[in-house]
């Protein structure tokens, strides 16, 4: 039998619900690296999902919290898609990403995890990044640890003009 060995799932297994909103708490704490969040600036940041669908996977989030798309000032929405380009950078330049999957999941059934913050998800994508293992075991195999991949991309946001 394979063995995958993913040890900061652990965490979410067996830890606490978290209290209040993961994008309002987190950036207020001034933890960066241990919080995930790579870049800030204006009104958005962005942060590795700490449950990735790939290696390097990340989300743009405005720093208000809101749920919903249209309550968001221009400004507001000018940062958020700049935190998105910004992301498509330095991921490319960090881990040499060819292509990306980039989406919200604009309420619940729409498959938002967290419905009353809106974020936007920026998958990194390769060819030949698609195995057997999701499809056969419904398992997905995350390639680098987390906070490597968190100081690959931070250096890499720290290089953006």
């Amino acid at each position: 039998m394979e063995q995958l060995w993913a040890p900061w799932r652990l965490a979410y297994i067996k830890g606490p619900e978290p209290e209040g909103c993961i994008f309002c708490t987190k950036p207020a704490e001034d933890r960066d690296e241990e919080n995930l969040i790579v870049w800030r600036g204006g009104t958005a940041f962005v942060m590795l999902n700490r449950y990735p669908y790939n290696s390097g996977h990340v989300m743009a989030v405005p720093a208000r919290h809101t749920g919903e798309l249209e309550d968001l000032s221009p400004q507001e929405m000018a940062d958020l898609w700049d935190a998105v380009r910004r992301s498509v950078r330095a991921l490319r330049r960090a881990l040499g990403a060819q292509a990306f999957n980039i989406g919200i999941n604009l309420g619940r059934a729409a498959g938002a995890g967290i419905t009353d913050h809106l974020h936007v998800h920026v998958v990194p994508r390769w060819v030949g990044d698609t195995n057997f293992m999701p499809v056969l075991a419904e398992v997905k195999v995350i390639p680098q640890h987390l906070v490597d991949t968190y100081r690959q991309l931070r250096e890499a946001f720290l290089q953006e003009p």
